[in-house]
């Protein structure tokens, strides 16, 4: 439980210059996480399929079936930005640079592009290589699981990780509804 609560933090930090670095960071309703979460999967499938590509067997989850999985959660995608675009910016809501104006004027096609191409690299990056096997070995039994019901799992798996029923990282919180 403990490797899904921390992949689930990958997946939802999307954009850590976004992210407020007030002493309460917001607070992300259970809906809201999980939307921020079924818009991440696809780019975090595969920043992992690629981080771990090296150190994965040929016969490994993520090598034979990790752009099929990327592509099946990709079709909740679009239902999914409009509640996942908020929490984004809710995320950096404190924020008040450059750069989260510069966000928040980009047109849709362009945001995603952009929030899809750091979550595919911060995936990749942050992917300690030693966790590989696990990290397949995850994502090969919950693969069957529909995007949303995934989505869902991330978001509740963080609010249980939290000592008072809530997760939070430095970015966000994960509160109850």
């Amino acid at each position: 439980m403990r490797s899904l609560a921390a992949l689930a933090a990958v997946l939802l930090v999307t954009a850590p210059g976004v992210a407020s670095a007030a002493a309460q960071p917001p607070c992300l309703t259970p809906a809201e996480a999980s939307s921020l979460a079924a818009y991440a999967l696809p780019s975090a499938i595969t920043g992992a399929s690629k981080r771990c590509a090296a150190s994965l067997g040929a016969d490994a989850y993520l090598r034979r079936s990790g752009t099929e999985l990327a592509t099946r959660y990709g079709a909740l995608r679009a239902q999914s930005w409009p509640q996942a675009k908020a929490a984004f910016f809710k995320m950096g809501a404190g924020s008040k640079d450059q750069a989260s104006a510069l966000l928040a004027g980009l047109p849709d096609p362009s945001l995603q592009q952009m929030l899809n191409a750091v979550v595919e690299g911060m995936v990749a990056q942050k992917i300690p290589t030693e966790k590989c096997q696990s990290i397949d070995k995850i994502v090969g039994l919950l693969a069957p699981l529909p995007a949303q019901n995934m989505a869902e799992l991330l978001a509740v798996s963080l609010g249980l990780v939290g000592t008072t029923g809530g997760a939070r990282t430095d970015a966000f919180a994960i509160c109850q509804s």
